[in-house]
C-alpha cells in the first residue's frame, strides 16, 4: 500500500463519517460536494470529517483508486464506502441513508 493509500485508509478507518470533497463543509468548491454536505446535515450528522482533495493532488487521485470510484465527493461511514453525491441523494430520498448514519 502506498503512502497516500495508507493515509486515506487511516482517515477512513479512524473517523466514523468521512467525506472526501472539493472544498470544505463551510465552503464547498463544487455543486456535488455542496449537495453532499447538505444531505449529511439534513441527516443530523455532527461528527463529519471532511477532506479537501483540492489541497492534495495525491489524495485527489488516490481516493479514486482507493474505492475504485472515479468521482468526488466520496462518502465513507464506519470504514465502508457508501458512494458519491448521486447515490447519497438517492439513499436519502429512499430513507436508507439516515439509519446508516445514526447507527
Amino acid at each position: 500500500m502506498s503512502d497516500v493509500q495508507q493515509r486515506i485508509d487511516d482517515l477512513v478507518k479512524s473517523n466514523r463519517v468521512v467525506l472526501f470533497m472539493k472544498g470544505t463543509a463551510q465552503f464547498p468548491q463544487c455543486g456535488f460536494s455542496g449537495r453532499a454536505v447538505q444531505v449529511l446535515k439534513a441527516c443530523g450528522v455532527n461528527d463529519l470529517t471532511t477532506v479537501n482533495v483540492l489541497e492534495d493532488d495525491g489524495i485527489r487521485q488516490g481516493i479514486k483508486d482507493y474505492a475504485q470510484w472515479p468521482t468526488i465527493p466520496q462518502l465513507y461511514v464506519n470504514g465502508e464506502f457508501v458512494g458519491g453525491s448521486d447515490i447519497m441523494m438517492e439513499m436519502y430520498q429512499a430513507g436508507e441513508l439516515q439509519p446508516l448514519l445514526t447507527a
